[in-house]
């Protein structure tokens, strides 16, 4: 389980695992009427979710900039979900160093699998080493129909 909690400061700006700044509701708010992949999740949905994942919460001065989530079980598999910067932060570098500070986390390090799926952030990822399914033949989804 998750061995200490994680903050990182850069000029103006905080990352933190600290659950208590999260600003849910706004993580929400994005997710609903900005992200292409969670247009249906309910408050309710995010809750749980950030209930049971490692979140990562990107602030400046206290506002809540950007989020990630991880799903793991701390020992062999991530799932990196829910990633944003706010538009308005975007190519100020904030991106990189959030997946930079996830990926160097103590609790999540030595697995032997990270996955995530994107529609349009390839590049960034490939960063840091993520590339598409080596084997996709031995992956199987089960798919929702309003899933992106």
């Amino acid at each position: 389980m998750i061995t200490a909690g994680l903050e990182r400061k850069k000029d103006r700006f905080l990352i933190s695992t600290d659950r208590e700044l999260l600003k849910i509701d706004s993580v929400n708010e994005y997710l609903v009427q900005e992200s292409y992949w969670a247009k249906t999740r309910t408050i309710e949905q995010t809750k749980t979710a950030i209930e049971n994942s490692l979140c990562f919460g990107v602030y400046e001065n206290g506002k809540q900039i950007g989020f990630a989530r991880v799903v793991t079980d701390f020992s062999t598999f991530a799932y990196l979900a829910d990633v944003y910067i706010l538009p308005e932060y975007q190519n100020r570098g904030l991106g990189k160093w959030l997946i930079e500070t996830i990926l160097e986390h103590p609790d999540l390090k030595g697995f032997r699998r990270w996955v995530l799926a994107t529609l349009d952030a390839h590049r960034l990822y490939e960063k840091f080493g993520f590339t598409a399914l080596k084997n996709p033949e031995r992956w199987m989804e089960k798919v929702a129909s309003d899933a992106f």
